[in-house]
């Protein structure tokens, strides 16, 4: 009997090439680390509908690339971004805050998504950075989900993240008055990993995106990866059951071996498993699998 499927679902980017001619972002790669940077620091890195669509450009091919083993998100300047562009006509970004097919967020991407927040993060900024499976911020950020203060909600999933990783009754707070906070508050609190000084930040994000690469197997980190974005929508025993099935597959697959050989002998694991390709079905049936 299959167990409920979870919301959860990677994009579809089969066939996704590297992006070319980008105005607003960029996208650079170093030994399978791609880190790509809002580069708009005129305007505080603002979101606005090119943006938008470069950055999903960007997001796409890091995830359809098997060279690609780890995602750094940062800013150029001195703010991560300050949100979605704002005009005498509302808000020039709105159109990364509804459902749209072309549109693809940081956990849909099948590589870990770091973000280095070295500056000013407010809004769809610190919505999106949310997104990201880690965080490393400058202890003196600022930091703000100033919605109610613009007459609208938090997107991308804002209040479902901010409670998940501060609790309900900070988010409450958080959400309710619009306040400024900083850095070194959101790493208290939990929202961040490690609150740095501001020239620590993008280079500690991409260490920790190469410690992934050279060591970690990219298909365990991608199955890993959706495990822990499912967990917290999940029953205890319905997630044991799937994570037991996944470890199942895995455990038949030549990662696992090599890990383990690895291991015994002192020598760095040369991984054959490609997330493009070798991915486990999801939902997942004891005895199945993609191959």
């Amino acid at each position: 009997m299959k167990y409920e499927e979870n919301t959860f679902a990677w994009a579809d980017t089969s066939g996704a090439g590297r992006p070319e001619r980008l105005t607003r972002v960029r996208c650079e790669i170093d030994d399978g680390v791609a880190t790509v940077t809002l580069d708009r620091p005129d305007r505080l890195n603002a979101v606005d509908r090119t943006m938008r669509n470069e950055l999903s450009a960007a997001f796409r091919w890091c995830d359809a690339a098997d060279e690609v083993g780890a995602v750094v998100l940062t800013g150029a300047g001195r703010a991560f971004c300050a949100g979605s562009e704002m005009t005498a006509n509302g808000f020039a970004g709105a159109e990364a805050q509804s459902p749209d097919p072309g549109w693809i967020a940081p956990y849909q991407i099948r590589k870990p998504v770091v973000a280095a927040i070295q500056g000013a993060a407010v809004g769809l900024g610190l919505t999106l950075a949310m997104q990201c499976d880690v965080r490393f911020v400058a202890d003196d950020a600022v930091l703000a989900l100033p919605f109610v203060r613009l007459g609208v909600t938090a997107e991308l999933m804002g209040h479902w993240n901010l409670v998940r990783h501060v609790g309900l009754g900070r988010a409450q707070e958080l959400l309710l008055t619009g306040r400024r906070f900083t850095g070194a508050e959101a790493a208290v609190w939990g929202l961040a990993v490690s609150a740095l000084p501001t020239e620590q930040v993008l280079p500690r994000a991409q260490a920790l995106a190469r410690d992934i690469v050279e060591h970690a197997a990219p298909v365990a980190v991608a199955a890993t990866k959706r495990l822990l974005w499912e967990a917290a929508e999940a029953g205890p025993f319905e997630h044991a059951r799937t994570e037991r099935l996944v470890m199942e597959t895995l455990l038949d697959r030549p990662d696992a071996r090599e890990g383990v050989d690895a291991f015994l002998h002192r020598r760095r694991p040369v991984w054959t498993g490609r997330p493009s390709t070798d991915l486990p079905p999801w939902p997942i049936e004891h005895g199945e699998d993609s191959t």
